[in-house]
């Protein structure tokens, strides 16, 4: 049983994907399983309902895994993850959220109790985030739903960096190390090549 506080996952595809040719990165094969079943298969019984973030593909979505739920931003323009993050608590029930870039190469074990032990070191703190070998990824993060207005009033700036919010949220980071991570995200066709190959060599 976890010892953690009932936790929703949302994984965020609500980018356009320019740079893959606007293909939709979650039903991608990166390794050796679609990036979706991949996520969902790690984590779903580890948290109490998975979410898509997403625009579009939402009946493929639910075709792969039934019990999905999917949300859309709640403004439109593509305005990034942060964006994604602050729609998310207008739909989960849980007061924590994991989220997952549907991008994602790597997802360390036991990365949910982890970032849930992190978030304890501060008090004032509202999300903690994943750093695998050295390198911050900030939008693999858990949040407490008090994290909503403090995004609200950056996205009301037009401050859409998640990096820029980290210091407002006392963030802490959760650290863990992957030999042979070349890529902890895929943001390209020449990326996903490139990832493919040094797998493979690997």
């Amino acid at each position: 049983m976890n010892k953690y506080p009932k936790t929703d996952l949302v994984i965020l595809a609500g980018g356009q994907a320019k740079r893959m040719n606007g293909v939709n990165k979650l039903l991608q094969t990166f390794d050796h399983q679609m990036q979706l079943l991949k996520i969902y298969q790690k984590l779903a019984d580890q948290v109490n309902q998975v979410w898509v973030n997403s625009h579009r593909d939402e009946t493929i979505y639910k075709q792969i895994v039934p019990s999905v739920k999917c949300f859309k931003d709640d403004q439109s323009g593509f305005l990034g993850p942060m964006i994604g993050m602050q729609s998310a608590w207008s739909h989960v029930k849980a007061d924590y959220v994991l989220f997952v870039p549907c991008d994602v190469t790597y997802i360390p074990a036991k990365v949910m109790s982890t970032l849930h032990e992190a978030l304890l070191r501060d008090s004032d703190s509202l999300m903690s985030y994943v750093a695998i070998n050295g390198k911050a990824l900030y939008p693999f993060c858990l949040m407490k739903r008090q994290a909503f207005s403090i995004l609200q009033q950056h996205l009301h700036q037009q401050q859409y960096s998640i990096k820029g919010v980290v210091k407002d949220l006392h963030a802490q980071a959760a650290y863990f190390r992957k030999h042979h991570l070349f890529f902890h995200s895929i943001n390209s066709l020449d990326e996903l090549q490139q990832y493919k190959q040094l797998s493979y060599l690997a």
